[in-house]
């Protein structure tokens, strides 16, 4: 992609990675390991790293992921992103635990109130929220005439949770 099709953008920090704001594109996966596993997921954040990651998102889909969160932050080499579906309070003690970032989606979260905490949190900490909408969360009102999706209905999605 040129560097004039990229859209400018403001830069935040995850950990020591800047996003954004004309910085190179960094280098994200995700890990496939439970992450209530510290170590099976720390071993594979190490993999990551040896491969040339920069920045690993691990699922967060109960409260003993959540847990496990400040012992694989505290051990990572790598900035970590922790990937929030359905309860604002996990993305609460994500944020509680040290983690770099945070991905949440909109529709599947409908705790406006609880989405406004985690806001709160996560500004107080410097954590940077990366709103990630997908196919699955939408609502059929929003897909289009022929239940087609795209970037414009994901957006619209995203800004209308």
């Amino acid at each position: 992609m040129s560097d004039e099709a990229r859209k400018h953008s403001r830069p935040v920090k995850a950990g020591g990675i800047t996003i954004g704001g004309g910085a190179p594109v960094s280098v994200q996966s995700m890990c496939t390991t439970a992450t209530r596993d510290p170590e099976a997921t720390l071993a594979q954040i190490w993999e990551l790293s040896c491969a040339g990651c920069e920045l690993v998102r691990l699922a967060v889909p109960d409260q003993e992921s959540a847990s496990a969160l400040k012992d694989i932050v505290a051990r990572s080499p790598l900035p970590l992103v922790a990937d929030i579906h359905f309860d604002h309070r996990l993305a609460i003690a994500a944020i509680r635990s040290g983690i770099h970032k945070i991905r949440i989606n909109p529709g599947n979260m409908k705790d406006l109130q609880g989405l406004r905490q985690v806001a709160r949190e996560a500004k107080e900490r410097g954590i940077p929220i990366r709103v990630g909408v997908n196919a699955g969360s939408l609502d059929k009102k929003q897909m289009g005439p022929s239940g087609g999706i795209t970037a414009e209905i994901l957006a619209r999605s995203a800004l209308n949770a």
